[in-house]
């Protein structure tokens, strides 16, 4: 039969392996919310550089457009800054109506 002092060696050492087990999951939990933290920035990055995307595609698309409609360089140039500035304008009101 074990004595005591025998037990009491035991519960130490199972309390000290819990107490390292807690520290162990701390540590990972600090390594998670540190993961998901740059996994958001790293979506938001994302979302920017295909909103640049998107904006690029739209002033090929325009100036396409504008090449077609446009006989001559003055007009075409003048007709692709006014759709540039309507697209701007429609932009903020997107962005307003999301907010």
């Amino acid at each position: 039969m074990e004595t005591k002092a025998s037990q009491l060696d035991q519960l130490r050492s199972v309390e000290a392996k819990v107490s390292k087990l807690i520290a162990r999951y701390q540590g990972l939990q600090r390594e998670l919310s540190a993961a998901q933290a740059e996994i958001k920035k790293l979506e938001t990055a994302l979302g920017e550089k295909e909103q640049e995307i998107k904006n690029f595609q739209n002033q090929e698309n325009i100036g396409k457009i504008v090449n077609t409609i446009a006989a001559d360089a003055a007009n075409a140039t003048e007709l692709k800054l006014k759709i540039n500035e309507y697209i701007r304008e429609i932009d903020k009101c997107i962005a307003y109506l999301r907010d």
